[in-house]
Order: C-alpha cells, then structure tokens, then sequence
C-alpha cells in the first residue's frame, strides 16, 4: 500500500499525514523502508511534523525513536496539512523547508553568478558536482549523483539525481533538463520532489520559484 504515508515539504521541514484506517505497524513498516531506502525526503537534520491524536503517545515515541536513529527531529506542533491532487495540466506547487540540509558552501559574493561551467560526461551515482556559478550538463545525472551549482543548472540529458540550483540564495535560479525527474530538487531555500504525472515526449522541462513554492513546467528548447 504505497499512500500509507503521504509526505509534503513545508518551510520548516516535512509533514506526514496517514492514509485512513491505516494501522501502528503498517504506518511504522512503511516509514521505515523509506528511511532505509534511502528516501531524499528524509535528510539528516529534517524536522517531520505528524498530526496529533493519531496514534497512542507510546506509539508517537516508538516513531520518535526511529527518526532520531536516522538524525531526525520529530514534533506534534503543526496543523495537518491537505494533501488534494493538483491537476496534471497546471504547475505542480510543492512548498519546502526553509533550511537547505545540502552540503553547506560558505555564503560567498555573488561574482560568479553570470558564468558557465560546462561538463562534457554523465555524472554518475556517488559522484558530485560543485561550482560557485551556473552549470551546464552535456549528459545525464543519474540517481545518487548530485549537483550543486550558485546559479542555475542546464541538464541536456535526464535528471534523475539530487539538484541544487542557487545554492546561496538566489531565488531567480532554476533547474532545466531534457527529462526532469530528480530524487530531490532544490532552488535556494526551497525544496521538493519532482511530481509524479508522466512526461511528454520531447518535452523538456522547467523547475523555478514562484511565489515561494518550486513549479514544473514543460518548455520547447
């Protein structure tokens, strides 16, 4: 039962809501082999919100304890969150937490922001890109590599890995690939997951900020 648990990104963190009628030890197995598998939702250092009056408070602290064992915070102190499907044909919104868990970069002056880096290969998983400026990506990025760039990132291959676009703020950043399909993408402060409705052929795409939420849009290169 894959929607045991549905996540969604807020500026402070993650909130957790539970599929109805799901039990302790469904709810417990299934956010255990997220955490276990590596989810990029779940980071070190994240604060998880979950409703209050869900489960006994020996419970909540049996889930307590295993967040804290994978480096996390757990709290009750969040309103429950709507998770309503937003239509397939319109931006998807997907707010986010407004600390970046990313490797941290000393802040620096922005006298990068207008250059290029451009790399001639596939970054693979394991591997990692780093760049004060925008980067452009003659190749794909696949799962478990990641890219961390102060500017914009230009993928002219699939994305499938974990992206970083104005790393030190910049909010007029974005991320743009052939086919954008991340485990984790995130633009300054805000973070998010790419959605899930399927990609059209031969459409690339485009992942920017706007009004404090990251949106997906298809564009023709």
């Amino acid at each position: 039962m894959s929607d045991i648990v549905k996540i969604r990104g807020v500026k402070s963190g993650l909130q957790l809501s539970f599929a109805k009628g799901a039990d302790f030890d469904e709810v417990q197995a299934n956010l255990l082999e997220k955490l276990e598998t590596g989810s990029n939702f779940f980071i070190r250092g994240t604060t998880v919100y979950m409703q209050k009056g869900v489960f006994s408070d020996e419970q909540n602290e049996a889930l307590r304890r295993m967040f804290h064992r994978h480096g996390m915070l757990v709290s009750m102190e969040f309103k429950q969150p709507n998770f309503s499907a937003a239509p397939r044909t319109a931006p998807t919104p997907y707010p986010a937490p407004a600390q970046s868990t990313a490797p941290a970069f000393q802040p620096k002056p922005q006298e990068n922001s207008g250059k290029m880096t451009v790399i001639n290969k596939t970054i693979r998983g394991g591997q990692e890109v780093r760049t004060d400026s925008s980067v452009m990506i003659c190749g794909n990025v696949n799962p478990g590599a990641q890219v961390i760039a102060g500017g914009s990132v230009d993928i002219r291959g699939t994305c499938r890995g974990l992206v970083h676009a104005g790393f030190y703020g910049d909010e007029t950043a974005f991320v743009v690939a052939d086919k954008l399909m991340p485990t984790q993408i995130r633009i300054a402060n805000v973070i998010a997951r790419s959605p899930d409705n399927v990609k059209e052929a031969g459409m690339a795409e485009r992942a920017s900020i706007k009004n404090g939420y990251i949106v997906f849009e298809p564009i023709m290169r």
